[in-house]
């Protein structure tokens, strides 16, 4: 009898000390998801609307979509902040308002078919796709296209479609795009890019000289031929030719 109480006692403080680590452990993250909540939050108030995006659209998916996840774990504590930060592989993910001007500049409406040329670390196609794009991403590097892709699937984000290629050809076989956003500079208008944008399309583009100060073009296809808009200065890492990470 006295082996059964001790049996039943020894029972009885495990389920209990097991209960308190899983009430502490969801509190954890709970407070977590929090913190980053807030987090967001303060950088869509000082950071983007201060600077004069207004689009609702923008605004929202800049808040809802958890940018820390698209960073390495080691820089996650900076994700919010305003500035670029390194994913590996040479390449950047944008400031926070750098993707805010870029997406407002677009004027999306939900259900646009979207080319991002330079997938990266999947951020910015996450932000189309939160705001209702059908979005189709090419990244050249063969790690940074593989773990975007997995990155979108764990998140939900199933309306991204994710090609590793040379983004310069752009994807012809699903073109014609009603918005292309490029982000990456180039030193000319790509050809095939201007070609598969839709009549009434817009291109949002850095244009200008590689590890230099470029022009964010924002470019529109019309029937009387291309026009462009400088949006101002701005720093990206070249667009890459070269297939890489075979």
């Amino acid at each position: 009898m006295k082996n059964y109480l001790w049996v039943t006692i020894i029972l009885i403080i495990g389920i209990s000390s097991l209960f308190y680590l899983w009430s502490g452990k969801s509190e954890n993250n709970s407070l977590s998801l929090e913190g980053w909540e807030d987090k967001r939050t303060k950088m869509v108030e000082q950071q983007i609307k201060k600077r004069g995006i207004k689009d609702p659209l923008v605004l929202q998916a800049m808040q809802e979509v958890p940018r820390h996840e698209f960073v390495p774990e080691n820089l996650q504590n900076q994700a919010y902040d305003d500035i670029p930060l390194p994913i590996g592989y040479g390449q950047t993910i944008s400031q926070p308002y750098i993707v805010a001007l870029m997406t407002e500049n677009l004027q999306i409406v939900p259900g646009c078919k979207v080319l991002e040329v330079g997938t990266g670390s999947g951020y910015q196609a996450a932000i189309l796709a939160q705001m209702g794009c059908q979005v189709y991403t090419i990244e050249i590097i063969k790690d940074l296209a593989e773990e975007a892709e997995k990155k979108m699937k764990k998140l939900g984000y199933h309306n991204v479609m994710v090609k590793r290629g040379d983004g310069y050809l752009g994807w012809e076989e699903e073109a014609p795009f009603d918005r292309i956003i490029v982000t990456c500079a180039v030193d000319h208008l790509p050809p095939p890019l201007l070609a598969q944008l839709k009549e009434g399309g817009k291109m949002v583009i850095p244009v200008g000289p590689p590890w230099s100060v470029q022009s964010l073009w924002i470019v529109e296809k019309t029937e009387d031929g291309i026009t462009t808009r400088d949006l101002g200065a701005v720093r990206f890492v070249p667009l890459t030719r070269e297939i890489q990470g075979e």
